[in-house]
């Protein structure tokens, strides 16, 4: 790719990229991503958080014109890509870059699907404009990190800021200058904290991603301006929240290697890191048919990241999703890890309680990230110990079509959109030849 500022790059790369030159396999996994995240959305329909956020936006809404997922109402694209955004993202079960914990969709497809359905853009310019705006955000979520997230931002919101104004500006058809502008100013919109995430705040940091990310491309179409070196300069973007970037990891490959093709997605509602753990404790539970009273001890070994995020006390359904303690628990307690096994009602579980105190964490800096070793001393003294490299879901292990059309289908019962089910993986389907994204959002009202 041709040198210059990193948005300038950028803006080129999504500007004068071809939807004939997406290969078949980046198509398909546009499809799977925004089917997972919708299915996501419409399992929340009725949580407060997602209610609340609704009722606070529609107070301040202009035309309703874009669906707000599993509702029945409609908002403007900015109100309702927020909430959407919100929903999609709640329960820690929607995607992940596991290179930078990015959960690349749902900062980026709500503001695309609300854009698209505002002014009837076609369903392959949706898709289209999902995979560049997804590669942007991990492109720039690979060149600050680990400091980034080290430091106490929230990757998902401030990549997802990046990545919903590039994915918008395709779709507006910005040229490649207007799309560096919308970067740019994104790069001042890019917001969220770390230490936010067991509370209701982190999901203002997600919803405000795509809603940014709109303002960011309409400003840009206006002729708003930004700094060529908003990210990378020294006071930019980068340095100002992280180190130094490496700008090689947002310039070199662009549109030969994929970032966005690396997506993952979970069989379980919680932090990714934490599948492994879930898959380690479910196997050995099936290998020794151990009674819970008969362990004594379980250790859990991982990486840095693993123990940063889940080494805690479980005071909520938030906490048990990052819970190195829960998710051994369920997995060697209940031989499940579904979404009623991370709410309250587990949460508070005298079993599960019980059993999360045997639990201890670990470091073992040999293992990668997203890998997890399981220790078990049962109380004759005896041990066994499973290690999982590579958890279900993962890129090395993916969940194919037919799984991810299931846990669409899981996810909408849960919501209460079972009869819908069928009508939304099939408009998912046919996106690519769809005139617009009318049936898509009908099928999610």
């Amino acid at each position: 790719m041709s040198t210059g500022f990193a948005s300038e790059v950028l803006g080129r790369f999504v500007a004068e990229s071809r939807w004939d030159d997406i290969a078949p396999v980046l198509r398909q996994e546009a499809k799977r991503s925004i089917l997972n995240n919708l299915g996501c959305g419409l399992g929340v329909a009725k949580d407060p958080a997602v209610t609340t956020a609704l009722a606070v936006m529609r107070n301040f809404s202009g035309a309703p014109v874009a669906t707000v997922i599993g509702q029945g109402v409609k908002l403007d694209p900015m109100a309702a890509s927020f909430v959407n955004a919100i929903a999609c993202n709640l329960l820690d079960y929607d995607d992940t870059h596991l290179q930078t914990v990015i959960h690349p969709t749902a900062p980026v497809a709500p503001a695309l699907l609300a854009l698209a359905e505002q002014r009837g853009f076609p369903g392959a310019a949706v898709l289209h404009a999902f995979l560049l705006g997804g590669e942007v955000e991990c492109r720039i979520g690979n060149a600050v990190s680990p400091g980034h997230y080290a430091r106490g931002w929230h990757i998902t919101s401030t990549c997802g800021t990046f990545g919903a104004a590039a994915g918008c500006a395709k779709l507006l058809g910005l040229s490649a200058e207007q799309t560096a502008h919308a970067i740019g100013i994104a790069a001042s919109q890019a917001a969220g904290l770390v230490e936010n995430l067991p509370t209701a705040a982190k999901n203002v940091g997600v919803g405000n991603a795509p809603r940014n990310g709109i303002l960011a491309a309409l400003l840009a179409e206006q002729g708003y301006k930004a700094a060529p070196a908003s990210i990378e300069g020294p006071l930019g973007f980068a340095r100002a929240t992280g180190d130094a970037p490496d700008l090689a990891q947002i310039t070199e490959g662009l549109g030969a290697r994929w970032e966005i093709a690396r997506n993952t997605y979970k069989p379980y509602p919680a932090g990714i890191v934490f599948h492994a753990v879930i898959d380690a404790a479910l196997a050995l539970r099936e290998e020794l048919s151990a009674a819970p009273d008969s362990i004594a001890s379980v250790t859990v070994a991982g990486d840095a990241l693993l123990l940063a995020r889940g080494d805690r006390v479980v005071n909520n359904e938030r906490d048990a999703r990052v819970s190195i303690h829960h998710g051994a628990a369920l997995g060697l307690v209940r031989g499940r890890a579904g979404v009623a096994d991370f709410e309250m009602p587990a949460v508070t579980d005298p079993a599960l309680a019980a059993f999360r105190a045997k639990v201890a964490a670990k470091l073992d800096e040999s293992l990668p990230r997203g890998a997890a070793r399981v220790t078990l001393r049962l109380a004759d003294g005896r041990e066994f110990q499973r290690t999982v490299l590579h958890p279900r879901g993962s890129f090395e292990r993916p969940m194919s079509d037919a799984e991810l059309e299931g846990k669409f289908r899981d996810n909408a019962a849960i919501g209460g959109f079972h009869a819908r089910a069928d009508a939304g993986i099939a408009a998912l389907s046919g996106l690519d030849g769809a005139p617009d994204v009318t049936r898509l959002m009908a099928s999610l009202a």
